[in-house]
């Protein structure tokens, strides 16, 4: 490979979930080196904060910015308002999990990231198969945002377009977990769920948990997670 096709630096969208780290560790495969934008947005699962930070220094991120955001003053989800998180599994409705613009907002924001860090290059660990009917998730609004990038941006016009990267676009959250544990990573270093125990374990029942927990069982590989004692795995 010459220098001239060397892979530029690109800019992850990195939650602390186990797609973002997934994310962050395919950009890393395909040559780039790693900068990482984690918006603390006021959410009640905090603890996936830590989990970013943990993920950033074991793939070796170049720089990770941990942006305040409080959506807490905005509301109206289960993640950013008292609203009781649903236990009762995944449904056909759009739930209250969502939080309004979520993805759009953060991807303005990683947009603006990524052009001050010189990068062409997006990841988000956005999935439209194994999820729970975010909209903010299918692949007409990553090709939509793009498109926005473009007109939107010094660089876009300049004609540098960003590409947006979905690596998991369309995988089920079985083959997430593998690409997980091909790649080499801890599933204990990201947190997954809405609604943590006061003794910090996952819930174990949150639409998140629900998906991951069969995720890992569908690829028949262990969930190092720590879930509440009450739940059998």
């Amino acid at each position: 490979m010459t220098q001239s096709d060397t892979p530029g630096p690109a800019v992850i969208l990195l939650s602390g979930g186990l797609d973002s780290m997934v994310t962050a560790a395919i950009a890393r495969e395909r040559g780039h080196s790693l900068h990482a934008l984690t918006i603390d947005y006021g959410q009640r699962h905090i603890r996936e904060l830590q989990s970013a930070r943990a993920i950033a220094e074991k793939l070796e991120v170049e720089r990770h910015v941990e942006l305040p955001l409080d959506l807490r003053q905005f509301g109206g989800s289960a993640l950013t308002d008292e609203i009781d998180v649903p236990k009762d599994g995944v449904g056909d409705t759009i739930p209250v999990t969502y939080v309004p613009a979520r993805n759009l907002v953060f991807l303005a924001l990683t947009t603006a990231f990524a052009e001050t860090a010189a990068s062409r290059d997006i990841f988000i660990g956005v999935n439209a198969l194994d999820y729970s009917g975010y909209p903010d998730c299918r692949p007409e609004f990553i090709a939509s945002f793009a498109e926005t990038a473009r007109l939107g941006t010094k660089q876009g016009v300049e004609g540098r377009p960003f590409a947006i990267h979905a690596p998991l676009q369309h995988m089920s959250k079985a083959d997430i977990a593998r690409e997980c544990d091909r790649l080499g990573l801890d599933p204990a270093w990201s947190w997954s769920c809405y609604d943590p125990t006061a003794e910090g374990q996952a819930c174990g029942t949150c639409d998140s948990c629900r998906l991951r927990r069969k995720g890992f069982a569908d690829a028949g590989l262990v969930d190092t997670t720590p879930y509440s004692e009450d739940i059998t795995q």
